[in-house]
């Protein structure tokens, strides 16, 4: 039996770096000021997405996986849970400065979690958006400390601008923050480990700084000079009606680029096979996916801007059309 897409509602964040654009330009319809993330694809426990329609309309994605583990793919057989997680981050402020642990780190620190290396794809940046993306020199733990007691750690960060269509691959152990104006896309570990050095000695809507986590940081950062970031050269691959680009791939999620345009009465098939689970996410345009069911009835998903389907492995035969832009995500 060939496996059916669905599509899942997100859960949100209201972080104090936060904006409205997730409700304004995603039409998230979010009771929720500021709205920071929304985490599109989760099994996270701080933040599980559920199911939106069909047959598993109402539920936690983790528990359809767990009923329906066969969903995953072969590939993530021996995790036996959803591997990454997905979101939409709306940066009105700056987020704090921070780094994520490795996995070893976490298995040993943080009672068996996963690391977080992550990758970022720029949906839009206002005009001086920048990132902070490691050290502009070889640094100590010593010097780091000294320099965040004094309120000086920004002095020793590298500042790298942002523009719409940028791809970012943040390796754990990497300090970074996403700078003010940036919209993002960000494709994850399935991880919540956030280690804080430099939060601007911002408040709280309860007048309370948020906690930073020194000590931690600084066992698990790369404090080298790793170099400005880099955009890889992509290649867009076209077929009738779609063209295709890899944005990112690493031993933890290969993350795709997808324009349609079906205007033309031309149709888009895809799949995903037996190996892994396929996650779309639209973050422009619209259109709509279609399949037939075992007793030959035609199904279709509306998709609009912002939207998030998941499609299990070795799924039924899609057929997608419209005129939208989508990240095509598997591990």
């Amino acid at each position: 039996m060939k496996n059916f897409p669905f599509m899942l509602k997100p859960a949100a964040k209201d972080y104090l770096w936060g904006g409205q654009r997730l409700n304004d330009d995603f039409g998230k319809n979010i009771d929720m000021d500021p709205l920071a993330e929304t985490w599109e694809c989760s099994t996270h426990p701080d933040g599980p997405s559920v199911v939106s329609g069909g047959e598993f309309d109402g539920r936690l994605l983790i528990d359809v996986l767990k009923e329906h583990s066969e969903y995953l793919g072969k590939h993530c057989e021996e995790l036996g849970e959803l591997p990454i997680l997905i979101k939409f981050i709306d940066a009105k402020a700056n987020l704090s400065v921070q780094v994520h642990p490795s996995d070893e780190y976490a298995r040993e620190y943080e009672n068996g979690q996963l690391g977080k290396t992550e990758m970022w794809y720029v949906l839009d940046a206002i005009k001086d958006s920048r990132l902070i993306y490691g050290l502009k020199y070889d640094c100590s733990k010593e010097a780091i400390r000294d320099a965040i007691e004094k309120g000086e750690l920004e002095r020793h960060l590298r500042y790298y601008p942002i523009k719409k269509n940028d791809v970012f691959f943040i390796e754990a152990g990497t300090i970074h923050a996403i700078g003010a104006g940036a919209l993002i896309a960000e494709i994850q570990e399935n991880s919540n480990l956030t280690y804080r050095l430099y939060d601007y000695d911002r408040v709280d809507k309860n007048g309370k700084k948020r906690e930073l986590h020194v000590d931690k940081a600084l066992e698990v950062s790369n404090l080298k000079n790793i170099g400005e970031p880099r955009q890889a050269m992509r290649v867009l691959k076209y077929s009738p009606g779609v063209a295709n680009e890899l944005l990112s791939r690493c031993k933890y999620f290969e993350v795709y680029r997808m324009l349609i345009n079906t205007e033309r009465r031309q149709h888009v098939t895809f799949c995903s096979d037996e190996l892994s689970f396929r996650v779309l996410l639209c973050y422009d345009g619209c259109g709509n996916i279609s399949y037939c069911t075992e007793d030959g009835r035609k199904e279709y998903i509306n998709i609009y801007k912002g939207d998030c389907v998941f499609v299990p492995a070795d799924s039924v035969e899609l057929v997608l059309n419209g005129v939208m832009e989508l990240l095509d995500v598997r591990c």
